[in-house]
């Protein structure tokens, strides 16, 4: 048998905040997961994506402390267009969400921007500056 990736877990600190920031990229759980102490929810392609509070952690990692200093995973979200990319990124800033890299032109070709989540995962916006028929609008 060959393992199959699945599911990627975050641990958080507050789920209802988590919640709400991943809403916001189109994210859907069912109503009342701020108050669940593990929350997942569908990805296209058959891939999850789960949240675990801090306490449901330390219910079977006794010793575990949440890392001190920038996290090591990234995240991100195709916004379809450079302007989905801005309309993103202003919401998430907007709702008091850090934004790390406003949106810009990167020379590989994207529009690009970058928030953190409430626990300072960077999660990143992009999408192509043009398309297969021509220069994207934006």
């Amino acid at each position: 048998m060959t393992p199959r990736f699945d599911l990627i877990g975050i641990v958080v600190s507050d789920m209802a905040a988590t919640l709400a920031f991943y809403r916001r990229l189109g994210l859907e759980f069912p109503e009342g997961s701020q108050d669940q102490p593990h929350v997942e929810a569908a990805l296209p392609g058959g891939l999850r994506i789960a949240f675990d509070t801090e306490e449901t952690v330390r219910s079977f990692t006794e010793n575990w402390e949440p890392p001190r200093s920038a996290g090591r995973i990234g995240l991100a979200f195709h916004c379809e267009t450079p302007a989905g990319v801005d309309t993103a990124y202003d919401e998430l800033v907007d709702a008091g969400h850090h934004g790390e890299l406003k949106p810009w032109d990167a020379f590989w070709g994207q529009r690009y921007a970058s928030v953190l989540d409430p626990d300072g995962n960077g999660v990143d916006l992009f999408a192509p500056l043009s398309t297969p028929s021509g220069p994207a609008a934006g």
